[in-house]
């Protein structure tokens, strides 16, 4: 899979962090909360995951190529087979909202903090 395109994606979202875990899973997380994880492993029954709405999920899960995901399905998260099993701006609207589901689940104060603009470094001269 091309991890490109959804890692610019998702590192967009703010206070996005990311980091391997199980080997070979790149995990996005909001407030130390996954919110979408692409598989890097080549030949893996899956290429990504992501949380939904149940009713998405019950959607989404008849469609070709997606299926409840392995593990986390009991969350309302689905996995894509194959990286064609939508279209990119599809899987971007949802991995969109997968994030504002999960930041919805934080505690309010950990949300408040999470609006607060992000602080760029200024360079030094």
């Amino acid at each position: 899979m091309n991890v490109a395109w959804v890692r610019a994606h998702c590192m967009a979202l703010p206070h996005t962090t990311e980091e391997i875990l199980w080997g070979d899973d790149l995990v996005f997380k909001i407030g130390g909360k996954m919110y979408a994880v692409v598989v890097l492993a080549p030949d893996y029954k899956v290429v990504m995951s992501f949380k939904c709405t149940p009713e998405m999920f019950a959607e989404l899960v008849e469609r070709p190529g997606i299926i409840p995901a392995p593990y986390s399905a009991r969350s309302h998260w689905v996995a894509l087979e194959t990286e064609d099993a939508l279209p990119r701006t599809e899987i971007k609207r949802l991995i969109s909202r997968s994030y504002e589901l999960v930041v919805a689940k934080l505690p309010k104060k950990r949300q408040g903090e999470l609006a607060k603009p992000v602080k760029k470094p200024r360079p030094n001269r």
